[in-house]
């Protein structure tokens, strides 16, 4: 038995500071750990709902596994972890209705300037983390690619969807090819299809991921083309078939998740690439002069 209490206090009890702890000690945890942690945030649904036995199966590794996983990150077993995940399950799939009524509950005498300042904070803590955790060498590599690419694909869906809505006006004004994969008539599928490894795609999803973004996003990848994907985990699946990524995670207030972040990220792209490539064509001109 765990008696220590400071070892206790740090245990994550909520699902974002699991994921955290989790994608901390990715690189240090041993191989079979890491493959169940990796399936565990890549498929929290089923960590909530599954048993012992079928969790094991479906991320093949064997029932002790789990437990091994749950003691490693400071749970008394792997019920203790499981719970982390059916609160989160909780949480996710309260009706609208149901965080009205909780932001009724807890708005105090100004509910107004209260509900006002929940989003304005929540807005500027996913800010604040993007600014303290994203690489600026990442960022510049996408933009190196996204620069020499033909056409940018632009892939997102459900709440993601803005940030794409977003570059595509921002591309138009600034002169770059695009295309914004969401058709009204369901033919995302065969627009995809155009893509050449000439091209480049942004794809962006966040947890629960969408399934269509995922696919087409793969099958790029698969084709040889670059994506940048715009993700919440190293254990995302859109992770897993990007060239470059940006781990962006939101906060939310009262269960409704904050965009700002990733609104941030995806105005500075389509400028950085305008900019890029304006540096570009006058290099050319440069040398041609030149020669």
């Amino acid at each position: 038995m765990d008696n220590d209490p400071q070892r206790h206090a740090r245990v994550p009890r909520d699902f974002e500071s699991l994921r955290s702890t989790i994608i901390e000690r990715k690189a240090s945890m041993p191989k079979r750990l890491a493959q169940v942690a990796a399936f565990a945030l890549g498929n929290p649904d089923e960590i909530a709902f599954g048993t012992t036995a079928s969790i094991a199966a479906a991320s093949d590794v064997q029932p002790s596994t789990l437990v091994r996983l749950a003691h490693h990150l400071g749970y008394g077993g792997f019920s203790d972890l499981q719970s982390i995940f059916r609160e989160r399950l909780r949480d996710r799939t309260l009706s609208y209705e149901e965080r009205l009524v909780t932001l009724e509950q807890s708005s105090g005498d100004d509910e107004d300037a209260n509900l006002l300042s929940g989003f304005i904070a929540a807005a500027s803590q996913s800010v604040n983390r993007l600014a303290a955790t994203v690489q600026s060498d990442t960022f510049t590599k996408a933009v190196n690619i996204l620069a020499s690419a033909e056409t940018i694909y632009l892939i997102a869906k459900r709440r993601s969807y803005p940030l794409t809505a977003h570059m595509t006006y921002a591309f138009s004004k600034l002169n770059i090819r695009h295309q914004i994969v969401a058709s009204p008539n369901g033919v995302d599928p065969e627009m995809v299809q155009f893509a050449s490894p000439k091209d480049a795609a942004i794809a962006a999803s966040f947890s629960p991921y969408a399934a269509d973004s995922l696919s087409q996003s793969q099958e790029l990848a698969d084709r040889g083309v670059p994506v940048i994907a715009i993700t919440d985990s190293a254990f995302s699946p859109l992770a897993a078939c990007a060239t470059h990524w940006f781990e962006v995670a939101e906060a939310d207030f009262a269960g409704f998740r904050s965009l700002s972040a990733s609104m941030a990220l995806t105005m500075a792209l389509p400028v950085a690439i305008a900019e890029r490539r304006r540096k570009d064509q006058q290099s050319k001109a440069a040398k041609g002069k030149m020669e």
